[in-house]
């Protein structure tokens, strides 16, 4: 790769102002922003809308917990998995092109899942949503890239990110109302006009851009090698948890040495191809590498704490789905409010202070999180979930500008991809990490609390039952029991969920904590200088 890349420009506007749409519509800036925001919506919103419908699916179709997992699980695997090979697709083909084809498959999976009568189908399906959302998402960045002049992408960006934060936290909202209102398949339903929607305006208004360097070569070991490394490790987070694995086992380390080990072989390979899938020297960048680093972090706070938060609303505190939804509320505000605000912010001033700032409010929100027990009020929950979507607005924004700003505009598909990657590979660590954290601390003090508490022991099979209700929430309360010894197992159900909880959410503001000092070493993107200018590396 050359040092300096050339990318076809059209003659410059003046300072401040937005390119001219040729055509009217089509590639105009705004409308290609709003274009790319309804697809994007769907698939940010499908990353959470399933929790509030969890427990439906489970009880419809007979789940077992580990089959619920495996709706987020399935999802979160494909995605991470293909990102950053769907990103060069882009780069390669257009970014048009693979926008639309994931929002055609997203939208035809959602429908499938729908109509789906059986657990093992619903993970299928999932599945194919999250390899349809892989195309779309880095697509949707390497658009915004293309479209919008340097001195406006960061607005753009934040604008980018007010819609998948608050699609993200607005997830529960939505699916709360549509399960308690409709069914568990209108949350899948949903996504079929929304689709059709996102197409049609897809077609009018999106043009694609192509850099005049774009690769026009697959590296297809690059791509079975990555794919395979980013399969060993989200599977073997994944897996960790279960029985005949866990965190010490063979099997779980078995696949994390693997996945190090095929990384290795990447890198060494990527450094000697012509035309590399991700060139190593953009990780010669510290603040693009930063913010991969950093958005990583986020995640494992953020979906990793999100993900026990809907159970205690609902299990602990006996909230409906709506109503749990509506709890979150705040969270979902701060992050409208805050991601376009955060984009201004660090349009004037540079990502640095913003992020950092982020982190801090999120390591604060999460120690607060971890205080939370049966009694804490709406009140007091709404200070911790505002401070939360406070803290995350600017991080969701300035990471995005920071990877995607620092990578050449040729490489821009596989950066939004790196991006994307960096977040689903921390929310899955962070539901496993955490996850792993909130069962050992069950396993540790239910059979105590259990026997404080006056009850019959637990043994065997019976405390593993025990303990696997207890880890969302939900009192073992068999048929027949006792009123009065109904209650005393669901006060020590949720005095033990509480427990794990607050252990989880601690380790999660240390996360944030540590996120901190990465946010310090970012700076404004290298390759979108204001007024414009020429990328390079």
């Amino acid at each position: 790769m050359t040092s300096q890349t050339t990318i076809e420009k059209a003659p410059r506007e003046p300072e401040g102002a937005l390119p001219a749409a040729a055509g009217g519509l089509r590639g105009h800036p705004w409308l290609t922003l709003f274009a790319v925001a309804i697809g994007v919506m769907m698939v940010a919103l499908d990353g959470t809308i399933v929790a509030i419908a969890n427990p439906e699916i489970a009880k419809d179709l007979g789940a077992t917990f580990a089959d619920v997992q495996w709706i987020t699980n399935g999802y979160f695997l494909a995605l991470a998995v293909t990102l950053i090979t769907a990103g060069k697709l882009g780069d390669r083909f257009g970014h048009r092109q693979t926008f639309l084809v994931g929002v055609v498959g997203f939208a035809a999976a959602s429908a499938a899942i729908g109509f789906s009568d059986s657990i093992a189908m619903v993970i299928l399906f999932r599945v194919f949503q999250g390899l349809f959302g892989a195309l779309l998402m880095p697509a949707a960045l390497g658009l915004l890239r293309a479209t919008f002049p340097a001195e406006k992408l960061n607005m753009a960006i934040g604008i980018w990110g007010m819609v998948i934060g608050a699609s993200t936290a607005g997830g529960p909202i939505v699916g709360g109302l549509l399960v308690e209102k409709v069914s568990w398949q209108s949350v899948f339903f949903i996504n079929v006009p929304v689709g059709i929607l996102a197409v049609v305006l897809g077609v009018l208004i999106l043009k694609d851009h192509r850099a005049e360097n774009a690769p026009r070569s697959f590296d297809v070991p690059g791509i079975a090698l990555l794919s395979t490394a980013m399969f060993c490790l989200v599977w073997a987070l994944i897996k960790a948890p279960e029985d005949g694995w866990g965190w010490g086992g063979a099997k779980t380390w078995g696949f994390i040495v693997a996945a190090v080990v095929l990384f290795a072989v990447f890198a060494v390979w990527e450094n000697r191809v012509a035309e590399p899938l991700i060139p190593m020297k953009l990780f010669r960048s510290v603040p693009l590498a930063a913010g991969t680093v950093l958005m990583v972090l986020m995640a494992i706070s953020f979906m990793g704490g999100l993900f026990f938060v809907t159970f205690y609303l609902q299990n602990v505190h006996g909230l409906g789905p709506v109503d749990a939804g509506l709890h979150l509320l705040p969270l979902t505000g701060m992050m409208i409010v805050g991601s376009p605000l955060a984009g201004a912010v660090i349009t004037k001033t540079g990502p640095r202070i913003p992020l950092a700032a982020g982190m801090i409010f999120t390591s604060i929100a999460m120690f607060g999180m971890s205080t939370l027990d049966k009694g804490t009020s709406s009140g007091v929950m709404s200070i911790w979930f505002a401070l939360l979507g406070l803290g995350l607005a600017p991080v969701m924004v300035g990471a995005t500008e920071v990877i995607v700003g620092n990578a050449p505009m040729e490489l821009s598909g596989v950066a939004g991809g790196l991006q994307q990657a960096a977040m689903q590979i921390g929310g899955a660590l962070g539901t496993a990490v955490l996850g792993a954290v909130m069962a050992s601390k069950v396993d540790n003090d239910l059979a105590g609390n259990w026997t404080d508490a006056g009850l019959p022991p637990l043994t065997g099979h019976n405390l593993d039952k025990a303990a696997e209700a207890v880890q969302v929430g939900v009192p073992p309360v068999a048929p027949g029991t006792p009123p009065e010894i109904a209650a005393k197992i669901a006060d020590v159900a949720h005095e033990t969920f509480l427990s794990g909880m607050g252990l989880a959410s601690l380790v999660a503001a240390g996360v944030s904590a540590v996120a901190i000092f990465v946010a310090l070493l970012t700076k404004r993107g290298t390759n979108t200088p204001a007024g414009g200018g020429t990328p390079h590396i």
